[in-house]
Order: structure tokens, then sequence, then C-alpha cells
């Protein structure tokens, strides 16, 4: 299934993409995409539904984080040996984990507003996860089964703010709007293997980011089994697994950086496309 969450009005309803690429209303069905709503259980419920009998959503609605009210919003660092590369860094011995704030949520769509005296903006195409199942002290081989879906994640990233503000990353992460996810939450049967799966990301129509999750240091299973050794992983909480390269940051000879005006599009092999219009910040 593709989940997702579309805005009417003040309101944000859960939703589902048929077959013929229109929205189906779930409100009947389920409060929202979230929590409890992501277990094994409460999707085999949705997945025995007839999309064809849902509400029709009528014209095209703005779409919501695919996900709602997530505990935990994670990242992971330097996870593509040819991001590392790039970069000219040495492959990590463990995940590199920093926090992104749940509140740079939003929607795949809504504009990327650039901080007040951000001039190092840049975008990350990544590869979402988001818990199902609750997850502590998993091993590697049990570790997928705790996934619900998989979505497409722009990890937005100021660098200076990232790396010059006492070195922690998570200043720099977690911007507001800085966490675009969706447009829709895939089921995890829908996704037979997340380590097999190309992404990109084109900025202005150039295409800027091209990789594929098998190049990742840490797979998936990985690090949920590593993170659920550290912290209890709860339903809808959502990990960034890492950017494959093409980086502004990395850029060559000089780094280069979004202003606003500019487009970003994000695309993950079947998971949709998200787009994003950067502007400055409201004076």
């Amino acid at each position: 299934m593709k989940l997702l969450r579309y805005r009417l009005g003040s309101e944000v309803l859960p939703g589902l993409l048929d077959s013929s690429g229109a929205i189906r209303d779930l409100s009947a069905h389920v409060p929202d995409i979230a929590g409890e709503a992501l277990s094994e259980s409460a999707l085999a419920r949705l997945a025995a539904l007839d999309p064809m009998t849902l509400p029709l959503v009528a014209g095209k609605p703005d779409l919501a984080p695919c996900v709602g009210q997530p505990g935990k919003f994670l990242g992971i660092g330097l996870n593509y040996t040819d991001h590392a590369e790039e970069m000219g860094m040495a492959l990590p011995e463990h995940p590199i984990l920093f926090l992104k704030a749940t509140s740079s949520i939003c929607g795949p769509d809504d504009d990327v507003v650039l901080p007040r005296g951000s001039v190092a903006t840049d975008w990350e195409v990544e590869l979402g996860v988001v818990i199902g199942t609750k997850a502590k002290y998993v091993t590697e081989a049990e570790a997928l089964d705790h996934v619900a879906g998989y979505c497409v994640i722009n990890d937005v990233s100021e660098r200076d703010f990232q790396t010059k503000l006492t070195g922690q990353w998570t200043k720099g992460k977690s911007c507001d709007t800085f966490g675009p996810a969706g447009p829709w939450l895939v089921t995890r049967d829908e996704v037979p293997d997340p380590q097999n799966l190309w992404l990109t990301c084109d900025v202005n129509g150039t295409r800027r980011q091209t990789g594929n999750t098998s190049r990742m240091v840490f797979s998936v299973a990985q690090i949920i089994s590593h993170l659920s050794q550290l912290m209890t992983l709860y339903p809808g909480d959502v990990i960034a697994t890492g950017t494959p390269p093409g980086v502004g940051m990395g850029a060559k000879p000089e780094p280069v950086y979004l202003e606003a005006g500019d487009v970003m599009r994000l695309e993950i092999e079947g998971l949709g496309v998200q787009t994003q219009e950067v502007r400055a910040e409201d004076v």
C-alpha cells in the first residue's frame, strides 16, 4: 500500500493512493497514519480494504508529511561509501547518529525555508524508514520485521550551523522545513529489498545526486538493530538512513548551496517524487 496524509482546510486526513493514482479517504478506518495505526495488524486491516469502495478525494490536495506525530526523527551520517569518498572522510566503524527535531518535518512539496543567517543550506536525498512495531534489542535478522514502510526524505542541512556551531550536527539539521517526508509511506511488502533502490536529486533541473542503497555502509537492518541497542524504537519513529554522493558541500572546485528560488526534485525508485521550492524566511 501507499499510505499518505492530505490537507483539507485546517485538517490533515489519512488517505491511500489507489492503482490509478487517485487518493482515497481512510478517515472512517483509521484516525491518522501514525503510532499504533502502523502496527502489522492495523496495516493488515487496511490492506484488506477494497480501495475502490473508499471515498474518492476530489482534486489534488496538498500532501502533509506521510507520517504523523513521530516520537523520534533519527539521522544516520556518512552512510554511503561513495559519499564518504567525495567528502574525503574515512568510513565510520559504527553508524553515526544525529537527531533532527520533529518540528523540522514538513510535507513533500512544501517550501523549504532558508533560516535567518543561512549561507550554506544543502540538499540530501535519503531513504526514510518508518518503524511499525516496537523494537528493543533486536537482531539484524529480526530488524526489518519492525518496519512499517519506507519513504523519501530530504535531509536538508545548513552546513555552517552543522559544523561551526560547536560541532553539534543537530543544529544544522533541525531548522523548520528541513525534513520533507513523503509523498507517501510505501508499506514494506512493496519493498522486497531496501538495499537495492535508486535515489536521485535534481536542483533546478540539473542532476546533483545519483546513488543506490546498495552502497550503504550500514544496511537498514544493521541500523535498526544498532539503534535498538541504544534506545527503544516506537511505532512512527522515522530514520533517515544517509545520503549518496552529490551534495552541495562536496561540489568541486567550490561548494554549491541553495538560494531562494531554487527548486529541488527528489525521487527514490518505487517510493515516489517530492519537489520543494526554496524561499527566504519572511522578515
